[in-house]
């Protein structure tokens, strides 16, 4: 499948998943910004593909991430992020949200399993109490210590600083 197929909306998505679901798979559902694809990112994406799942990403959109992270994010627009996500092998579809949590985006598609990185692990999670509701589950994936967008862009902007190419 062709990398821009597999960004869908909602709809298409909700039919693909009756589709996958007559085929017995797992669909399994993370969200974020993605702001900066690294390491940690494509690992924990690999993991929470597993076997014989069905990995859907819920990735904010540049109004979410903004309200989010604050001003100056994202550093990478929406539809790159979409389009690199997507050129993932673990990635079987994206779909963009605009709200701040995808609280609505996982109660339209009811995964069987909802997948955050294990640093969530005691905070509250948006869309798990509506699929531990309806009998999915919560799962949580080892976080990678040193991998993180917002610490990336700090390094790169402390070295630009550094060297006099920007202001505080």
């Amino acid at each position: 499948m062709r990398t821009n197929e597999k960004i869908l909306g909602v709809r298409t998505l909700q039919r693909r998943i009756i589709r996958w679901r007559q085929q017995e798979k797992i669909i399994a559902f993370t969200n974020g910004c993605f702001d900066i694809l690294h390491l940690g990112h494509v690992c924990y994406l690999e993991r929470a593909k597993g076997r014989d799942r069905i990995l859907i990403v819920g990735l904010n959109s540049d109004r979410s991430v903004k309200m989010i992270k604050g001003p100056g994010r994202p550093i990478v627009p929406q539809k790159a992020r979409s389009l690199i996500l997507a050129a993932l092998a673990c990635v079987d579809g994206v779909t963009i949200f605009d709200e701040a949590t995808p609280q609505k985006l996982i109660a339209a598609l009811r995964p069987d399993v909802l997948i955050k990185g294990a640093d969530w692990k005691g905070k509250e999670i948006a869309g798990a109490d509506t699929v531990c509701r309806y009998g999915g589950k919560v799962e949580y994936i080892r976080y990678i210590p040193g991998y993180s967008s917002t610490k990336i862009i700090e390094r790169i902007l402390r070295g630009a600083l550094a060297q006099g190419k920007g202001s505080a």
